[in-house]
């Protein structure tokens, strides 16, 4: 049996609709807006009425909605699954290759359960961790997962949350961690019934929407313990934190690092590592920085490496890679993790970020990637890297990204080219919300200079199907090659110390901008990439070429590498 409790400061009564009754619910002892009301047992649905309202409104904190988030909760025993992951101990950070994917478009099934046929390539392929998109409860049956309403349900189209446990079941016993993409900055535009309940939400607005309130305490207690709710319950292995620079909170501990506080006490009673990834804009080392002087989380997303190897991939300079580019920026993003660390920000029109000490912060700490869901989704028309360059750029990109001082992120299909497009998409079942999404996606993406003419409706259907990977591409030797292309480099990347090495003051960089050519110094090797046209021949004396993806040739004190050719040597 479970008992209802809900907080709801903002009504003066509170009811529990189940089975066709309204049983009343008692104010708590102790106030503080808490309601008590009756033992349920699981599997019962169950919905809240507020004050004189007829309408019945889900719990906040439902565990399980089955019938979306607009129908009524039921109740859900967590402590019914039966775990098989005993002997699992759990996978930090620090030698880790992550593979981001969307549980609704990772297979055509769209499941926890379709998902989890494809875990063997995964670990075929040398990954250690898993990254899920947001899987909590959201309007309509498919979306991007960060228009959340209900934070504490797993989204029941996916599986629910059983189905969520027996995909993370699964990836332990075959090795792999799983990190979970959480949303606490803002929530969806349909299905927010929070508001109702009590002060979740405060004046003001950020890129998606009102504020969270996260200075209100039970607001910060609802955000922490869901956090802990994924690690602890779902045995989830580290959380990936939307968008941390929309969290609004001058409380004297930020609520970042009361989390931080919160999950390392977590992971010492669990006795396994947990791991707090924070997505922030600021290029602010703060994030990872220890208490009292930083936060205290474990990483950090790096966009502007990722701007620093697409601009210079692709030559793009439109929007946010306007300041990006040349193999200057590359060089400084490799060996000091930002460009912008308190210098001008074009795109910004200020100055911004803060510098990051090399000898203080190791260069895992930095979470970094040439695509992932908001690099290629939030483009037009969803196109990926393949679509912007050949072939033979996308390898030398690959070697760059596998042999940095960080810790390397795959977004899915990467790893073998995947033609299929990942374009934003919604399933709204309200005809107005549908209209005022796709137009504000179009006035989005035209402010950033995005040709918009193709753009498809993120409401049509075939937004979403166009979305999903096409594993029938693995049978063709082009999308073959370039699998085998990125095992064979993770595989050298966990052989070698050197090369995953994440000594941030072992990495030199040399290059010639105009040839376009760099040479990134890895220890024992070096790793040479020509972006250029033509040939190139560099003053490096190497015994052995470990890996190359075009024509290497060496000679006493140099080697000529091929046009668009990436190679890692031994000196």
């Amino acid at each position: 049996m479970t008992e209802i409790v809900v907080w709801a400061p903002r009504a003066s009564r509170v009811r529990v609709r189940t089975g066709g009754d309204d049983l009343p619910m008692r104010p708590a002892p102790d106030g503080d807006g808490w309601w008590l009301g009756p033992d349920l047992p699981p599997g019962t649905d169950y919905a809240f009425v507020l004050d004189d309202s007829d309408q019945a409104r889900p719990d906040p904190a439902s565990r399980w909605q089955p019938h979306g988030v607009h129908g009524p909760s039921r109740v859900y025993d967590q402590d019914a699954y039966p775990w098989q992951d005993g002997r699992w101990r759990g996978r930090d950070l620090t030698s880790a290759v992550v593979y981001e994917l969307h549980v609704g478009t990772f297979t055509p099934g769209g499941t926890f359960s379709a998902a989890t046929e494809r875990l063997d390539h995964l670990v075929g392929l040398g990954i250690t961790h898993v990254e899920l998109l947001p899987v909590n409860a959201v309007n309509g049956v498919w979306n991007w997962g960060y228009d959340g309403v209900g934070w504490y349900a797993v989204h029941a189209p996916y599986g629910g949350p059983d189905g969520l446990k027996r995909f993370v079941d699964a990836c332990h016993a075959r090795g792999l961690a799983v990190l979970l993409d959480v949303v606490y900055n803002h929530l969806g535009p349909s299905g927010n019934y929070l508001p109702e309940f009590g002060p979740y939400l405060k004046s003001g607005r950020n890129t998606w929407g009102e504020l969270v309130n996260v200075e209100e305490p039970a607001v910060r207690r609802f955000v922490i313990d869901n956090a802990l709710m994924w690690l602890r319950d779902y045995h989830v292995d580290g959380l990936r934190l939307d968008a941390v620079h929309a969290l609004q909170d001058s409380s004297p501990v930020h609520l970042l690092a009361e989390l931080a506080g919160e999950v390392d006490a977590l992971s010492k009673a669990a006795g396994r590592p947990l791991s707090l990834i924070a997505e922030s804009d600021l290029n602010d080392p703060v994030m990872i920085t220890p208490p009292p002087a930083g936060y205290g989380l474990a990483a950090q997303w790096d966009d502007d490496v990722h701007h620093a190897l697409h601009a210079a991939l692709t030559g793009e300079r439109q929007g946010y890679y306007c300041d990006f580019g040349p193999l200057s920026v590359l060089a400084k993003t490799f060996t000091c993790a930002f460009l912008h660390d308190g210098t001008y920000s074009t795109f910004r029109g200020k100055d911004w970020g803060r510098p990051v000490d090399p000898a203080a912060t190791a260069g895992w700490r930095f979470v970094v990637c040439l695509q992932n869901h908001d690099q290629v989704g939030n483009r037009a028309v969803g196109d990926r890297l393949p679509e912007l360059v050949p072939p033979a750029l996308l390898r030398v990109g690959a070697v760059l990204l596998l042999t940095s001082p960080f810790t390397p992120m795959l977004w899915m299909g990467e790893e073998w080219a995947a033609s299929t497009r990942w374009p934003f998409f919604t399933s709204h079942p309200e005809p107005e919300l549908a209209r005022i999404t796709a137009e504000g996606r179009v006035a989005e993406f035209a402010e950033h200079g995005w040709d918009v003419r193709q753009m498809i409706d993120p409401q049509d259907p075939a937004a979403h199907r166009e979305a999903i990977l096409d594993w029938d591409e693995l049978a063709s030797a082009e999308h073959r090659a370039m699998l085998e292309l990125y095992r064979a480099l993770i595989a050298l990347r966990a052989a070698e110390p050197d090369l995953h090495d994440a000594d941030l003051t072992r990495v030199a960089v040399d290059y010639d901008e105009d040839a376009r050519w760099l040479v990134v110094h890895r220890g024992r090797f070096r790793v040479a990439a020509n972006l250029g046209d033509s040939s190139a021949q560099l003053a490096l004396a190497a015994r052995e070429v470990v890996f190359s993806t075009g024509a290497v040739d060496l000679a006493l004190d140099s080697i000529t590498i091929g046009p668009q050719t990436a190679a890692i040597v031994r000196v």
